[in-house]
């Protein structure tokens, strides 16, 4: 099994890349497309701010790259933000993989006496696809974001923060997303991890 890892200008790929370590799984870090369109699992992490990182991705042909990967493509934080059609951050048009358009937390969340951006242990409701096989109903993840995607058709988990119900993690065809991140998020995170290093895709 070849994992690849996209190196672009984000951080918290290490994390990522330790993550992978404890579930026995030794990762390609690459902004190589021949090396990422080869792999057998690609994984988009990262933590950015939306219109810089997506002015890389395109300086670098990267975007064209990631948006056309037929096999499994997991995004993570950032990564689920990008791959959806536009964000609030930066007025960004993004990748378009998703048709979603990211939206900032709104005011509202904030005189209500939860803090943006949400920082900490959430719950994911409303569990689809194999993803989360083996995992239950109001599982706790961890979530760093000022930032999310919309509840919408491609919602495979939803959280609520603030009033807020929103879609945590995504998938449309060989891509899914999640806007927590499962390298942080202890045993429940592995688990998905190694959902997706080992999902049948069809």
């Amino acid at each position: 099994m070849k994992v690849a890892v996209v190196k672009y200008n984000a951080g918290n790929i290490c994390s990522v890349i330790n993550a992978l370590h404890r579930i026995g799984v030794e990762p390609v870090v690459t902004d190589d497309p021949a090396v990422l369109a080869a792999a057998d699992r690609v994984i988009f992490p990262g933590q950015g701010e939306a219109s810089n990182t997506m002015a890389y991705l395109r300086q670098s042909g990267l975007d064209a790259v990631i948006r056309n990967l037929k096999q499994p493509v997991l995004g993570i934080c950032i990564g689920q933000q990008l791959l959806c059609a536009h964000s609030e951050e930066g007025d960004t048009p993004c990748l378009g993989v998703f048709g979603s358009k990211v939206q900032r937390f709104p005011v509202s969340c904030a005189e209500g006496r939860v803090k943006i951006p949400q920082i900490g242990w959430n719950t994911i409701e409303q569990l689809k696809t194999p993803l989360f096989q083996g995992l239950k109903e109001g599982d706790f993840v961890y979530f760093v974001h000022s930032f999310y995607v919309p509840d919408c058709a491609e919602a495979v988990a939803r959280t609520t923060y603030g009033g807020v119900t929103y879609a945590s993690a995504l998938r449309c065809g060989n891509f899914y997303a999640t806007q927590f991140h499962p390298e942080k998020s202890g045993d429940v995170g592995l688990r998905i991890l190694h959902n997706f290093i080992h999902l049948c895709h069809d």
